[in-house]
C-alpha cells in the first residue's frame, strides 16, 4: 500500500492529538500547535489530492485492517481530499484573521480551551469527509456539535450563552432525527458501512419491499441534517450563533460547520441511498422548495437587520438555500453547482466576517450601521475586502459568487418543472442581495466629518495580509472556475 493512503487517518488523528496537547499547554503555545496542525493537515490533504488525481480512482482504508462488518473504513477520493484541503485553508485564514480579536474577546484562561475546541472541530469535519461508516459519521456529528457549541459560548456573555443553548437544542433535535434514520436503515439493511447499505437499498428499491420505512428513514436523515445546516425554516438558531461569536468562530461556523453537514448529506445521497433512489423520492421536492424559500426569506430577514454581523448571518440562510436548491434539482450538474457554491460561500462568508471585525473595530466596537458610516476610510483594507465579499455575494463577474449563480442557471435550463422557479428565484434573490449588501457598502464609504478612527489598529500587521489572501482565493474561484468544476464532477463520479 502506498504510504500516502494513510494521510486521511493521519489527518484525523493529528487534529485530535493536537487538541489533547493544547489542554496542557499555555495559550500561546496552544495557538501555535493549533495553527501548525491545521497547516500540516492542509499539506497532507494537498499531497493526497495530487496522488488521487494521478491515480484517477478512490480507495478505502481499513481501520486496523479488519474487514466489514467488524472493521471501520475510511474512503478517500478527489472530492474528499479537495474539500479537506479547502477546509484547512479557510480555517487557517479565519484563525489568523481573528487572532487579535480573540485575545480581546476571550478570557486568557479560556484561550487554550478555545484551541482545543477548534482542533476537535477540525477532526470531526475531516471524519465527516472521509468516513465510510454511517454510525462513525453520527459520532463525529455529535463531536462537531459539542465543539461548535463551545466555540459559540466561549466569550461567556449572556447573549452567547443564550445563542449556544438555542443552537444546542436545535442541533440535538437534528442529531436525534439523524440517529433514528440510521437505526431504521440498519434494521432494514443490517449494515453500517455505506457501500454495503447502498447495495441493500438498491435491492429494496427494485423489489418495492419496505418502501414506506425506507422513505421514512431517508426523510429523517435529510431533515435532521437540514436542521443542523440551518436550512429554512430551521434557521432560527443561526443569527445569534454567528452574530455574537468571536470573529474566528463566526467565520469557521458559517463557512465550514454547516458545510460539513451538507457534505455528509451528499454522501448519504450518493453512497448510502443511491442517487437514482433519492431522485425518485418526494423528499428531493421538499428540499427543493425549502431551498427556494430560504433564498428569499433569508435575504428579506437580512434587509431588515440593523446589525451588520446578524445581516451577514441571515445572508447565510439564503446561501444555504442555494445549495439545497441545487440538490433538489436532482441532476449531476446541479449537484456539482451546489458543491462549487459550498466553496464559494465558504471563501466569501469568512472574508465578510473577518472584514466586518475590522470595520467594527474602527467604529467604537459598534455593529450598528449608523456607527459604521465612513468605516471604510478608517480601515481601508477591511473596507476593500468587505466590498469584494459583497460583490461576490451579489454575483458580479470576476468573483466566485457569479460563477455559482451561473452554474445554477445552466443546471436549470431545460429542466422540466424546475427551470422557471429556479430562474425566477435566482433573479429575485440577486436583487435582494444587492439591496442589503450594496446598502452596506454605500454606508461604509459615506464620508463623515469626524477625523481619525474611533478605535485603534495597533498590532494588526497580519490582518491586511489575511484579507488579501481571502480576496485572492475569491478571485481564483471566480476566474479559474472550470478546472475546479471539472475536479468536482470527477469527485462526484468517484462518489458513485
Amino acid at each position: 500500500m502506498d504510504f500516502v493512503r494513510n494521510f486521511p487517518f493521519f489527518s484525523i488523528m493529528l487534529s485530535m492529538f493536537a487538541g489533547i496537547l493544547c489542554s496542557i499547554l499555555p495559550r500561546r503555545a496552544a495557538r501555535w500547535v493549533n495553527l501548525g496542525a491545521v497547516g500540516t493537515i492542509g499539506a497532507l490533504s494537498a499531497g493526497l489530492l495530487g496522488y488521487l488525481l494521478k491515480t484517477g480512482e478512490s480507495y478505502t482504508y481499513l481501520m486496523g485492517h479488519f474487514p466489514a462488518p467488524w472493521g471501520n473504513e475510511i474512503r478517500a477520493g478527489v472530492l474528499e481530499a479537495g474539500m479537506a484541503l479547502f477546509f484547512c485553508v479557510i480555517m487557517l485564514l479565519s484563525l489568523l484573521g481573528g487572532q487579535k480579536k480573540l485575545e480581546e474577546d476571550v478570557a486568557e484562561e479560556k484561550q487554550s480551551l478555545y484551541f482545543i475546541l477548534m482542533n476537535l472541530l477540525l477532526s470531526s469535519l475531516l471524519a465527516l469527509l472521509y468516513t465510510n461508516d454511517l454510525f462513525t459519521a453520527y459520532v463525529f456529528v455529535e463531536i462537531n456539535t459539542i465543539s461548535a457549541c463551545g466555540l459559540i459560548m466561549i466569550r461567556g456573555t449572556g447573549r452567547t450563552i443564550e445563542a449556544a443553548v438555542r443552537y444546542m437544542i436545535m442541533s440535538l433535535l437534528g442529531s436525534g432525527m439523524l440517529l433514528l434514520g440510521i437505526c431504521v436503515l440498519y434494521d432494514l439493511t443490517g449494515h453500517l458501512l455505506m457501500s454495503n447499505i447502498k447495495e441493500q437499498v438498491a435491492l429494496l428499491a427494485v423489489s418495492g419491499e419496505y418502501h414506506i420505512p425506507l422513505m421514512v428513514c431517508i426523510g429523517l436523515m435529510c431533515v435532521g441534517l437540514a436542521i443542523k445546516s440551518a436550512l429554512f425554516p430551521f434557521h432560527a438558531w443561526l443569527p445569534d450563533a454567528y452574530g455574537y461569536s468571536t470573529v474566528s468562530s463566526a467565520a469557521v461556523l458559517s463557512s465550514l460547520v454547516s458545510k460539513g453537514y451538507i457534505f455528509l448529506l451528499m454522501k448519504l445521497i450518493y453512497r448510502v441511498i443511491g442517487f437514482e433512489v433519492f431522485k425518485d423520492s418526494h423528499i428531493i421536492d421538499v428540499l427543493f422548495v425549502f431551498g427556494l424559500m430560504g433564498m428569499i426569506f433569508g435575504s428579506l430577514s437580512a434587509i431588515r437587520e440593523n446589525d451588520i454581523k446578524r445581516m451577514i448571518a441571515f445572508s447565510s440562510v439564503a446561501q444555504i438555500g442555494y445549495i439545497y436548491m441545487g440538490i433538489g434539482m436532482g441532476t449531476q450538474f446541479a449537484m456539482a453547482a451546489s458543491v462549487f457554491h459550498i466553496l464559494s460561500h465558504a471563501a466569501t462568508k469568512s472574508l465578510l466576517f473577518v472584514a466586518t471585525a475590522g470595520l467594527c473595530d474602527v467604529s467604537g466596537g459598534s455593529k450598528h450601521f449608523v456607527d459604521l458610516t465612513g468605516a471604510a476610510y478608517r480601515d481601508k483594507w477591511a473596507g476593500a475586502a468587505f466590498s469584494v465579499g459583497a460583490l461576490s455575494m451579489v454575483g458580479v463577474p470576476l468573483f466566485s459568487g457569479f460563477i455559482s449563480k451561473l452554474l445554477f442557471a445552466q443546471a436549470a435550463v431545460n429542466l422540466s418543472g424546475r427551470m422557471l422557479p429556479v430562474l425566477v428565484v435566482l433573479g429575485i434573490s440577486t436583487i435582494l442581495n444587492a439591496i442589503y449588501f450594496m446598502k452596506t457598502v454605500i454606508r461604509i464609504y459615506t464620508p463623515v466629518k469626524e477625523n481619525g478612527a474611533k478605535g485603534n489598529q495597533d498590532g494588526r500587521l497580519l490582518y491586511p495580509l489575511v484579507l488579501c489572501l481571502f480576496i485572492a482565493l475569491n478571485v481564483i474561484l471566480g476566474v479559474n472556475s472550470q478546472p475546479i468544476v471539472d475536479l468536482i464532477e470527477q469527485g462526484l463520479q468517484m462518489f458513485a
